[in-house]
């Protein structure tokens, strides 16, 4: 173990080489094997350009040392604030290759989250898309800062390609790229994910989901999400000899006519996005896209309620699989030969034999058959502990290597989980994780704020929203003051309140905390 990295115990590693699940290769080779089965087969389409395997290799090989030749290299960390880009996968294929470290900024992300993400990972090289590059004066201790699009006062990415070496690489067991935690106790934490780990993730998904040279697949979602990323995603559908099609944003107006145009095959969306699509395949005129060529539609991020579920297959005609997991490891998946119940009423099943799933109790006992508790897991893919967050991992982790995901489950005696909640205050509104501590800390800095209380609420579309409960200081503050409040503090858009209420005093139990439940009652029955 590490100040930074905490590695699995040689004898578990031992034993997932063994079995298989680690290879000892590196993700960089993922585009070796593309370029030397499928050279002239598209590998990424961003609107009307369409790179092949060998361009996209080629692309990262110069990136890869034109970084190098900027001293930027082994062990270094980027911070990557990119949306679904070309320039994103030639970079991360770079990073890959010269073994400096992606730490991957999701496109909503402003000022804080980029502040903290700086001081944490402490980066050598910031990547940012060319309408957010004025951020980089929020992080002045970066030494490179690399834009793509329309550089200012900064660097083009496009300038960087160089024809040198691009370096030695990583080895299999170091951190491949540094993943963001749904922050449920404030502040993203970091996930170090390695190439050993990380490769098989992808690749044992990519082979349950069925994905092979045939398959399409569309980057609705940003591919900065594990999710999009490699549950299987794109790095899933490139192992495969795939072609990944970038999409802008998921709304059916944008998705729908690429889906035809391209004959997309394959998708994922969270929750809130599937109930749009259903809804514009059923009543818009979007609907008039052909959209037959989509076999699968992947929906994690959140619970699928199974209502909506039971609609996918009737109304877009293809597969729906429900995907739980989390960046720290565990991926759970419904099977194509589930039955119906299964698919609509569960969140699937662990990926690999080697995934060790314990439910228990608030004291760390084994719950009884069928009840509910929370999901401890350890296995090939799921980390051992946080990037640079000892004390935390000291809560996060069992001392037998256990991660506490704070997620409320329940087993099915056939194995699969149904997910009921989190154990942790965090609102999970369409599948972005609002930390409400963060929140709470920033509302508290306003000058009409005496306390607060952000509380999610149960929402048929988005499955939460969040209401900030407010005593005020003096005036009440309006919603409007408030939302300005935290745009000035850089917040994220997704974690703004959709709701305000002020109130004189808050609802408390027994042992004195704020009763949430009773707050987020409080709000449904208005």
């Amino acid at each position: 173990m590490t100040d930074d990295f905490t590695p699995w115990p040689p004898e578990f590693a031992q034993r997932y080489r063994a079995r298989g699940y680690w290879r000892d290769r590196t993700l960089g080779t993922l585009l070796d094997d593309g370029v030397r089965r499928w050279p002239t087969r598209t590998a990424v389409v961003d609107g009307d350009r369409r790179w092949t395997y060998a361009e996209l290799n080629e692309k990262a090989i110069r990136l890869a040392a034109g970084l190098r030749a900027r001293g930027i290299g082994h062990g270094d960390r980027v911070l990557v604030h990119l949306p679904n880009l070309a320039e994103f996968l030639s970079l991360m294929f770079a990073l890959f290759r010269n073994g400096a470290i992606p730490v991957l900024a999701l496109p909503p992300h402003r000022r804080t989250e980029i502040v903290h993400l700086a001081r944490l990972a402490t980066p050598v090289a910031y990547v940012v898309a060319s309408e957010f590059r004025d951020l980089a004066h929020a992080v002045p201790e970066i030494e490179h800062v690399f834009v793509v699009g329309e550089p200012g006062e900064f660097t083009a990415l496009d300038d960087v390609a160089d024809e040198g070496d691009p370096g030695p690489g990583p080895g299999p067991d170091d951190v491949a790229v540094l993943l963001l935690s749904g922050g449920t106790t404030g502040l993203p934490k970091l996930i170090p994910r390695t190439h050993n780990d990380y490769e098989f993730n992808l690749r044992a998904s990519a082979k349950l989901c069925g994905f092979d040279s045939d398959t399409r697949y569309l980057a609705a979602l940003p591919m900065a999400h594990n999710f999009p990323l490699a549950c299987p995603g794109v790095l899933g559908t490139l192992s495969a000899g795939g072609t990944v099609v970038l999409c802008a944003d998921a709304d059916p107006r944008t998705a729908f006519p690429l889906i035809e145009a391209e004959r997309v095959t394959a998708t994922a969306l969270v929750p809130p996005l599937v109930l749009v699509w259903l809804d514009a395949a059923e009543e818009s005129e979007e609907a008039t896209a052909d959209i037959s060529s989509l076999n699968l539609l992947q929906a994690g991020g959140a619970r699928l309620k199974a209502e909506a579920a039971r609609r996918v297959g009737p109304v877009l005609d293809c597969v729906l699989q429900q995907v739980y997991g989390m960046a720290e490891g565990l991926l759970n998946y419904t099977r194509f030969r589930d039955p119906e119940a299964i698919v609509n009423e569960t969140q699937g099943r662990p990926l690999c034999m080697d995934d060790e799933v314990r439910i228990v109790t608030a004291d760390d006992e084994p719950v009884p058959a069928g009840a509910s508790g929370e999901l401890l897991v350890r296995g090939p893919y799921t980390i051992r502990g946080y990037y640079r967050a000892a004390e935390h991992n000291a809560a996060a982790f069992t001392a037998d290597g256990f991660y506490r995901s704070g997620d409320l489950v329940r087993r099915l005696p056939s194995g699969e989980l149904v997910v009921e909640g989190r154990v942790k205050d965090v609102i999970n509104r369409g599948g972005d994780k609002i930390p409400v501590e963060e929140v709470e800390n920033l509302l508290l800095c306003h000058p009409a704020v005496h306390d607060v209380a952000v509380v999610g609420i149960p929402d048929d579309v988005m499955g939460e929203r969040s209401c900030a409960f407010v005593i005020a200081r003096g005036t009440s503050p309006t919603r409007k003051e408030l939302l300005a409040h935290l745009r000035e503090h850089g917040v994220a858009a997704f974690k703004l309140p959709d709701k305000v209420r002020v109130l004189k005093s808050f609802p408390r139990t027994a042992v004195g905390k704020v009763d949430r439940e009773s707050l987020s009652t409080l709000e449904i029955r208005s």
